[in-house]
């Protein structure tokens, strides 16, 4: 099927492609992944996660099982909300780049809020409901993870508040109407209801905020209410399982169309949970042998965790409040400047990957967001699709990719992730065009601060 230049495989819509078990990458992985720790060196007991999360997530969370079913429940809501996405071969950036390289894109987009963050949300909340949860608090970068808990939260009766980084909420007042319309309490961080946020604006009343603030938020926040448990939409282990619904799908897709493994998985990185849903079940394959396939994680030079932070022990959030995770880091305080990818402003990355980035596994590029919006804009213009400020960062590894398979006349197969739309982003694409879009280089990354685990 064609569309516009675009090829579109109707098989792709069949309910069946929808996977009815999420894949879990920690069996596989190429060693042991490191386990989060306390600063006193020990293994936080169990109950001190099921005081954040509901039990069940926790049990997934540390599941050493390759496959975990996916709820009937669960997957009946993804399909009713558009699950298959489609796969959609980008025939006319491939003419305009005259590359040999074939171009894929899985677009999530299609779905309510725009993003793949849908299927983590909708797994959470179904968890969460089960297990008698009235209330869920978290935070958010852009706007996409906590649009689509907020329709995960009106669908199932659970209620929702929001810390969303001051410089999104500003930049991306339409995200927070959304939110809100789906019933959700939204807060810019950081804010003036939490004793943390309320110590970060006496120090700077006009503080942008980050991840890590606004996670140290929702976190106090739960810790005040029983009835309260925290979500979080990437990092973690289960938020990324749930991820892999997107990487099942594609496999099938591809196995439909008589096509080889793609040569490139790429996808953007801010926390994982995209790129590792398309490229996990990828990843498999590589690990067991079987395909030599190439991974690539795209960052912005601004927050660069993956190209220049350090493997080691961090808090995932700014006040040092959640255990400590072993990622490639460039500190909690360590302050991300208010670029418009505000999904992609954290300070480190899923532990799971970063071992697939120590080991070789995946390979990492990081990118200014003026050279970002110019491929945002060669996208728009060959396949119609604006991404979000976060996708675009994939597309430009992609064009550069394509370019290299040109300069080598290799016929490569190229597979990325577009994992959100633009229609709330349209504001950095109008500082691209009028030529005052800011870069921003990253600022001296100093460790020193972190805890010495082990010692008091």
């Amino acid at each position: 099927m064609d569309i516009g230049g675009r090829s579109v495989i109707r098989a792709s819509q069949k309910e069946e492609i929808v996977p009815e078990y999420w894949y879990n990458i920690l069996p596989d992985l190429p060693k042991p992944l490191p386990p989060p720790l306390l600063p006193n060196g020990s293994i936080p007991p169990k109950s001190m996660l099921e005081r954040l999360f509901p039990r069940s997530l926790v049990d997934q969370e540390m599941s050493s099982e390759r496959f975990a079913k996916i709820p009937e429940e669960v997957r009946e809501t993804l399909i009713s909300l558009g699950r298959p996405t489609p796969l959609i071969r980008a025939r006319r950036l491939k003419q305009y780049l005259k590359t040999p390289a074939r171009i894929y894109y899985k677009y999530e987009c299609v779905l309510p809020t725009g993003s793949h963050k849908v299927n983590t949300a909708v797994a959470q909340l179904c968890y969460n409901k089960i297990e008698g949860i009235e209330r869920k608090s978290t935070e958010t970068g852009a706007g996409q993870w906590r649009s689509a808990l907020s329709l995960a939260g009106a669908l199932f009766g659970v209620r929702v508040r929001v810390f969303m980084v001051r410089s999104s909420y500003d930049q991306k007042p339409y995200r927070r109407v959304l939110m809100e319309l789906y019933g959700a309490e939204v807060f810019p961080s950081p804010s003036t209801i939490t004793k943390f946020g309320r110590s970060v604006l006496e120090k700077d009343p006009n503080h942008p905020g980050s991840l890590g603030i606004a996670i140290s938020e929702a976190i106090e926040d739960v810790l005040s209410d029983e009835k309260a448990r925290y979500s979080l939409g990437s990092v973690l282990n289960h938020a990324l399982l749930h991820q892999t619904v997107i990487g099942l799908e594609a496999k099938k897709r591809l196995e439909e169309m008589g096509k080889n493994m793609p040569d490139y998985v790429v996808g953007c990185v801010g926390g994982g949970s995209n790129f590792a849903g398309l490229s996990y079940p990828f990843v498999y394959e590589r690990l067991r042998g079987k395909h030599n396939i190439r991974f690539l994680a795209v960052e912005p030079r601004a927050c660069p965790s993956l190209t220049r932070g350090i493997y080691t022990y961090d808090y995932g959030d700014t006040a040092g409040l959640t255990p400590l995770l072993k990622m490639y880091a460039v500190g909690h305080r360590y302050s991300v400047p208010p670029i418009h990818a505000g999904g992609l402003r954290y300070h480190g990355d899923a532990p799971t990957l970063c071992l697939l980035v120590a080991e070789k596994i995946v390979d990492t590029v990081a990118y200014h967001q003026t050279e970002v919006f110019e491929a945002g804009k060669i996208f728009a213009r060959t396949e119609g699709v604006v991404p979000a400020p976060e996708s675009a960062h994939a597309v430009k590894a992609v064009i550069d990719l394509a370019l290299e398979a040109k300069k080598r006349n290799e016929k490569k197969v190229i597979l990325f992730n577009m994992s959100g739309h633009r229609l709330l982003d349209l504001q950095g694409y109008k500082e691209y065009l009028e030529s005052s879009l800011m870069d921003y280089e990253p600022e001296v990354i100093d460790l020193s601060y972190l805890p010495k685990i082990g010692e008091r």
